[in-house]
């Protein structure tokens, strides 16, 4: 059984088991989380695709870590200007492991 669900502005397909890195969800680490925008749910043969969630549907998850991504610099310059900035970003992710599909 696997599902599509959408967190963070990224959809993501997902089964029972999965451990998956999303954007940051404001939850502890240990403490569950619930996804109800569920777009797709598919066993087997039968696949139920939502207009545009599918009615009732869930995936439960278990937060493992929250933390930050490696650094990516931001450099931007203009030659024979003596225009040059550096600028650094750590994106904040949360690890979830996908334990429920209710659909």
């Amino acid at each position: 059984m696997y599902a599509v669900i959408e967190t963070g502005g990224k959809q993501y397909k997902v089964s029972e088991g999965d451990v998956i890195f999303v954007e940051k969800v404001g939850t502890e680490e240990g403490e569950a989380v619930t996804f109800d925008k569920v777009l797709i749910i598919g066993d087997g043969e039968k696949v139920t695709v939502g207009t545009p969630v599918v009615e009732g549907a869930a995936v439960e998850a278990k937060v493992l870590k929250n933390g930050k991504a490696k650094k990516i610099y931001v450099f931007k310059m203009k030659r024979k200007k003596n225009y040059r900035r550096k600028k650094g970003h750590r994106q904040p992710f949360t690890k979830i492991e996908i334990t429920k599909i209710n659909g």
